[in-house]
Order: structure tokens, then sequence, then C-alpha cells
């Protein structure tokens, strides 16, 4: 029987999984990984409670590619809805599925109690805290674009969200990686990720920083990072957050001093909120490959937790 690991945070990656998750994802991405297998026979559970395009396809279609066959749940197909305990519902999956990919509307605490097992992989496509399948993208897509990740200069703008947490958890596991965000004042990191970034660069010889502000940016950096501002069913606490998000918005200036950087975003985008159309559909934009590497990455997650 095939082995079972659990990704549900960036750390529970060591830094040769991490590394080796970065280098499949982008094998699968330059098609020299060939046509593995790896999952013939078993069954991926897909439950979402939250609206997803990219990552529900990409976990389904990455899935079946590997010859697994999926099963695919609403927010409200599960008794769950009718009293039934987390803890219940994982435990009967367990013995009925070999991968469950879930993206809920809470914490990781529910999905921690899912992985309490050796039968079922559990995978995080997406908590309220964090999203470690979307750092593990996005560093798939620096790997493929710069041919490393090691030594990049990285800007992240916006919101201090599970976007920013995942991927502030995985480069500053990089040596050489300077990587500063620019967060609205109130919105940035949450303080666990933001000393445990801090703290694995100074281990790695990455730089990690945060400012609440856009003035001083930094020059001749290699991408600049931007999430939409809002995300569905969401709402902010500060009535007027658009004027406190409103300097922070990507625009093409931020090229005058680093005119080779490339752009990214984690999709959906809003073009007029956190980024100009300009921008996101320019030269500079790699957008949209990053979003077909989510795919990649994927196979990447799923080949590694069976094998």
């Amino acid at each position: 029987m095939a082995s079972v690991r659990h990704l549900i945070s960036i750390d529970d990656l060591d830094d040769t999984d991490l590394t080796a998750l970065v280098t499949r994802g982008a094998a699968f991405s330059a098609g020299t990984a060939g046509r593995p297998a790896a999952l013939v026979g078993d069954i991926v559970g897909i439950y979402f409670r939250k609206t997803s395009t990219r990552t529900r396809t990409a976990f389904s279609s990455g899935a079946l590619r590997l010859g697994a066959q999926t099963v695919a749940y609403g927010p409200d197909d599960l008794q769950l809805n009718t009293g039934e305990t987390s803890e219940d519902t994982g435990r009967v999956m367990s013995g009925m599925l070999d991968v469950l990919v879930a993206r809920t509307a809470g914490d990781t605490a529910e999905m921690r109690s899912w992985a309490a097992q050796d039968r079922m992989a559990v995978v995080n496509a997406m908590s309220a805290d964090e999203h470690p399948t979307q750092a593990l993208t996005d560093l798939t897509t620096l790997q493929r674009q710069f041919g490393r990740v090691e030594g990049l200069r990285v800007l992240y703008v916006g919101e201090g969200n599970n976007t920013a947490s995942a991927l502030a958890l995985a480069l500053s596991r990089f040596p050489g990686v300077e990587f500063e965000l620019r967060t609205p004042p109130g919105y940035g990191l949450a303080p666990y990720y933001r000393e445990r970034a801090a703290e694995q660069a100074a281990r790695h010889g990455a730089t990690f920083r945060e400012r609440h502000d856009m003035a001083d940016l930094p020059a001749d950096l290699d991408a600049v990072y931007t999430t939409r501002w809002q995300t569905t069913g969401t709402s902010k606490p500060d009535a007027d957050w658009r004027e406190i998000f409103a300097p922070f918005q990507v625009t093409a200036a931020l090229w005058e001093s680093s005119p080779k950087a490339v752009f990214m975003h984690d999709l959906p985008a809003h073009r007029g909120d956190e980024v100009t159309a300009e921008v996101l559909d320019g030269p500079a934009s790699i957008a949209f490959a990053q979003a077909e590497n989510k795919m990649h990455s994927a196979m990447a997650v799923l080949e590694w937790c069976r094998t």
C-alpha cells in the first residue's frame, strides 16, 4: 500500500520536500516529467466549501492525469449540514478515499483532525489562514521563469492574506531570496506568519521584510506579486477600506525601477482595483501561465502524497 503524507501547511514540508515539489512541478510544467501513473487505482475526493476555478480544476484534472478517479463534493453535499461532526466525517472518508483535497472556510484545525489517521492523505486547497498549494504553484512558476528560486528579489503588494502567508513561509526558506511585503496598515501578515518567515529567513540566508507604505520601493526586482483586494463572501472591518488600499494598487510605474520584473497574480483579478489592466494584460504578466502551473504543481503534490 502506498504511504500517506499530508499537506496542511508549508510548515509540514522539510526543506528537501519543498525543493522536490517545486522541481517536480516545474518538470510537469516543462513536459519533462513523462506520463507517470502514480495514482492509478486511487480515489481522490475534491471537497470545496468555497468557490474555486483554478485550484478545483487543477486538482481534478491533475488527479485524472495521474490515473486516479475523483469524487466531487459541493458545500451542501455532506451530512455536516445535518449535524454530523467534522471528525466523524473525516473518519468515514478516510475509509473510502485515498486523498482528500479540501477548501474550507475556517482555520487549519479541522483539516488537522481529518489528517489524524494514516489511510487518507489530506491536502489543504485553501483555508482561512494559509494557501499552501498556491505558494507551491508560485515557486514552480518562478522556477520555470528563472531556472531557480534562490537569490530572487520578490515584492508582494496587497493584503497579508492566506496567499501571502504561505508565500512568506515558502520563499523565506530559499538562500539569497529577498522577499518584501508592502501591506496596507491594519491588513498585514498575521503575527505567526511574520515571525515564522523572519526566523526562517535568518536561518536560510534569505531576507524578509514587511512595511505598511509604498515609499522607497526596492529596485531591480525579479517579480512583483499581488492578489485581489476582496475575496468573495468576505468583508473588511473598515468601512473606508478602499481608501486604505488605494495606494497599494500595482501600476506600470513599478516597472520604472524594475524593467525586467515579471508580474504575478493568483487570480481571479479585478482590473482597476489591485492591478491595472495595463499591467495584468501587459508583456510583463505571467499570471495566466502561473494559473496553468496550478495543475502541474497539483500533480506534484498528489504524487508526493501517495509515494
